[in-house]
């Protein structure tokens, strides 16, 4: 189900509960809902749908990808770059990245898994799991 996306700083500034067998259904709706904004947005927390979990959904080279309580468990190269939010009124704001991660996530049976991204892809994925952390842009 397509959800209405939260613009409340403060409940975005709450860090997420880990995701749960419970929470597959708000996968889901992730997923519809940022289908549904595919035109200005590239990957969405489920905070930004109004609930509280560690899960996120994004563009990954042209196909969308959902992750259960993601961590970055390594980083390299930062750098400096700008970057808007949908849930954030005003324009972009400057934020340090870093060009190459490395995530442990779980998937949609809760399997643990870990990924390596670079570039454009680490980037979003880097601002979904700050959504889950409570930091905001």
């Amino acid at each position: 189900m397509i959800k209405e996306l939260v613009h409340d700083p403060i409940f975005l500034a709450l860090k997420s509960e880990p995701a749960t067998a419970a929470d597959l259904q708000t996968a889901q709706d992730l997923l519809e809902t940022l289908t549904a904004h595919k035109e200005v947005c590239v990957g969405m927390a489920a905070n930004m749908i109004g609930v509280n979990k560690s899960i996120i959904c994004f563009d990954n080279d042209g196909k969308y990808m959902i992750m259960l309580n993601p961590e970055i468990i390594k980083r390299s190269d930062p750098y400096e770059t700008e970057e808007s939010c949908l849930s954030l009124l005003g324009g972009p704001r400057k934020i340090k990245r870093y060009k190459k991660i490395r995530v442990q996530y779980q998937t949609l049976d809760f399997k643990i898994r870990t990924k390596t991204f670079e570039g454009w892809t680490a980037q979003i994925v880097q601002h979904e799991i700050d959504h889950c952390n409570g930091v905001l842009i």
